[in-house]
């Protein structure tokens, strides 16, 4: 098939196996790591001179939306989510406590957004705080039901009908990464010595939330399966200079886990491509995650030490898609001038788009302070150096 008659659908799989499609694909919003703020996004739409509408949030907690469809097609997004009913989208009651908006989720996590020049809610209480962690309080603290089929309902039918119109199709999962969850139910401190000092319980933890991750996928993917071209999972183990856990530690506790269910996963979802979203410096663990089944990596940290696009591209293009790293989110792109946006992505485009292997999104989500000209500075350099010649 000639490039020039590529849809989005055939252009993102092609990039995906690894060949020079006719440009470079362009996800915005498909999952709820490479969207836009509900804030920016309101800004977008006004500097475009487009009508105003509520946007449509696609998780509560981060302030992220779905644009409406005439944005998407303004933009040539080549991509289309689907987001199951999960914790950030469902059966939220938000309460008035004054001076900010609360809610607690169906992991009994509770998160507060000041009303005041709030951009997003922040975890503010966690249900095994404090307490003395055993594996009989961790069975009996009243777990969501991952495969109840209302959480999909409706979406095959909307699958096929963005299949049929030419787009590719990408699904998140039931919660955020086994580390992060951990991190969520259980302070991140108290979570972390625990894994330090060996804590049986704390593997303990780990398993149930693998396995809640598990009976979702294997419930959802036995219905969705056959539709879908990119199944999503996360978990964070980078921070800006280092790592969150040891490599050794990650490969002990995680990379097991994190095996069993991505093989869950290709099997169910045998034409789909995995996407693994794990923030910061993760370079030593890039083999491990092409090792057990990662097709994609995501966000590509540009700024995160080891994480140098070109280098990244040289050591591990061949083995591993990149999604994502088009644009600095820390400092460029809410900071800097339109011209840095266009230099920033150019730069970044000629790094990572050789060979195929790359859908172009920011370094995780458009944040509310990002000014409307600079998402466009982005798209337009995209637009100039995302084609394949």
């Amino acid at each position: 098939m000639s490039c020039l008659e590529m849809t989005p659908r055939q252009r993102v799989r092609r990039t995906l196996s690894h060949q020079e499609p006719d440009r470079v694909p362009f996800d915005l919003s498909s999952t709820q790591v490479t969207g836009i703020s509900n804030t920016a996004y309101v800004n977008l739409r006004r500097q475009l001179g487009m009508p105003a509408l509520e946007p449509d949030t696609m998780d509560v907690a981060q302030q992220v939306c779905v644009p409406h469809e005439d944005l998407m097609q303004r933009f040539q997004v080549d991509t289309r989510g689907l987001f199951p009913r999960i914790s950030t989208n469902w059966n939220i009651d938000l309460r008035d406590e004054g001076d900010a908006w609360a809610f607690v989720d169906e992991w009994h996590c509770k998160y507060r957004m000041p009303k005041e020049d709030g951009l997003y809610f922040s975890l503010c209480v966690s249900p095994l705080d404090g307490t003395v962690l055993t594996n009989d309080v961790i069975d009996s603290l009243g777990w969501p039901e991952p495969d109840d089929p209302r959480r999909w309902a409706g979406l095959r039918e909307r699958a096929v009908t963005l299949r049929e119109a030419g787009y590719a199709v990408v699904m998140r999962g039931l919660c955020a990464g086994i580390l992060e969850m951990a991190c969520r139910l259980r302070p991140m401190d108290q979570m972390m010595m625990d894994l330090a000092l060996g804590e049986a319980a704390a593997l303990h933890l780990l398993a149930k939330i693998a396995e809640l991750k598990a009976r979702f996928w294997e419930a959802a993917l036995d219905d969705l399966g056959d539709v879908l071209d990119v199944v999503v999972e996360a978990d964070d183990y980078g921070t800006q200079q280092s790592m969150l856990v040891s490599p050794d530690m990650y490969r002990r506790l995680f990379k097991p886990l994190q095996a069993e269910l991505f093989d869950i996963i290709r099997k169910r979802a045998p034409d789909g491509f995995i996407f693994f979203h794990s923030c910061g410096n993760v370079r030593a663990l890039i083999p491990d995650f092409v090792e057990i089944g990662v097709d994609i990596l995501n966000p590509v940290h540009v700024r995160a030490a080891g994480m140098e696009p070109a280098a990244l591209k040289r050591d591990f293009g061949r083995d591993i898609c990149f999604w994502g790293g088009g644009v600095d989110t820390q400092g460029v792109l809410p900071s800097g001038t339109p011209e840095q946006v266009r230099e920033d992505v150019k730069r970044n485009v000629a790094a990572l788009a050789p060979g195929g292997g790359y859908i172009f999104n920011t370094v995780h989500n458009i944040q509310a302070d990002v000014p409307p000209e600079n998402i466009l500075a982005m798209w337009e350099a995209l637009r100039e150096a995302g084609v394949y010649r």
